[in-house]
């Protein structure tokens, strides 16, 4: 499971999700994106697959994505060359100590 949310996410007036304005529901739908399943790596090509099962971006349920890595020292790099909401997205991670 890989979950992604921005660190400025607004709390909702309400207090409750399900009665959340249109404008604090917008920022939580672009400020967050989790997926779930399994992933393959691929060794000789320096890639991964990602096999999502689901996702809080429908479009992705039931797809593979294949991501080109490399790695340097303790960081993890890759991009997603077709994002969610559109463009490409870089992310490094970092190895935790």
């Amino acid at each position: 499971m890989i979950t992604f949310f921005a660190a400025n996410l607004p709390k909702f007036a309400s207090n409750n999700r399900a009665n959340g304005t249109t404008d604090e529901n917008k920022a939580i739908v672009t400020g967050s994106l989790t997926h779930f399943g399994t992933y393959t790596v691929n060794e000789a090509d320096k890639s991964f697959t990602f096999h999502i099962e689901n996702a809080t971006f429908p479009n992705w349920d039931k797809t593979e994505q294949k991501r080109a890595f490399v790695i340097s020292g303790d960081e993890l790099k890759y991009t997603t060359p077709v994002a969610s909401a559109g463009g490409t997205a870089a992310l490094i991670w970092k190895r935790a100590k």
